[in-house]
């Protein structure tokens, strides 16, 4: 019970670094200033992601309890990612996909991500900037192959014969990097400070 205590005290205390983080990456990319409303609603709404997804951020069976399973390998300077296909919509507190690094047999939470067959028409969150993810057939392993349509999937992933799961359209994507540090700012896709682990 202390454990928790603690843990969730360094969460909240650390949500409003966050958000200031998140305002200073949106303005250094040359986006107006947030209103100090916009920014305390941002740290909210990011405290309540952390303590969502806290038991994540070093148990990656903990997140394939919940049915994360993974639909890309390590895609460079950002992570692979695992998605549970029972999560629909934007909620700030149930992503529908983890972004993880991975050293040896270590798995550490970077980013939350959730994904939209087109740019929402009202931010999900206060400076939100999208990224892009082109139409693919993945597989169970984590492969994930290029296609316009589903009908161009291979029945088995190419070099490793792993079983067809899914095929999607053109997407937009929003990366949060709300448990590893970005550079680039709390929305931007890649992450210059994951690429040691590019390696796995």
């Amino acid at each position: 019970m202390r454990r928790l205590i603690v843990l969730t005290t360094a969460i909240l205390a650390t949500s409003a670094c966050v958000a200031a983080w998140a305002v200073a990456g949106s303005t250094h990319r040359g986006a107006r200033s947030m209103h100090p409303h916009t920014a305390r609603t941002l740290s909210a709404t990011l405290a309540q992601a952390r303590l969502a997804t806290a038991k994540y951020v070093t148990s990656l069976p903990a997140a394939r309890a919940d049915g994360y399973r993974i639909i890309t390998r390590m895609i460079p300077d950002m992570g692979f990612h695992f998605m549970n296909p029972g999560v629909t919509g934007f909620e700030p507190t149930k992503p529908p996909i983890l972004v993880y690094e991975r050293r040896g047999g270590t798995w550490q939470l970077g980013a939350l991500e959730w994904v939209f067959t087109s740019k929402p028409k009202q931010p999900p969150l206060p400076g939100a900037r999208y990224g892009s993810f082109a139409a693919a057939c993945h597989y169970a392993d984590g492969t994930f192959v290029p296609a316009a349509s589903q009908d161009a999937c291979p029945q088995a992933a190419p070099g490793t014969g792993a079983a067809f799961g899914f095929w999607h359209p053109d997407l937009v994507t929003l990366h949060v990097w709300l448990w590893y540090p970005n550079p680039s700012g709390l929305y931007a896709s890649m992450n210059p400070l994951v690429r040691p682990f590019n390696r796995g």
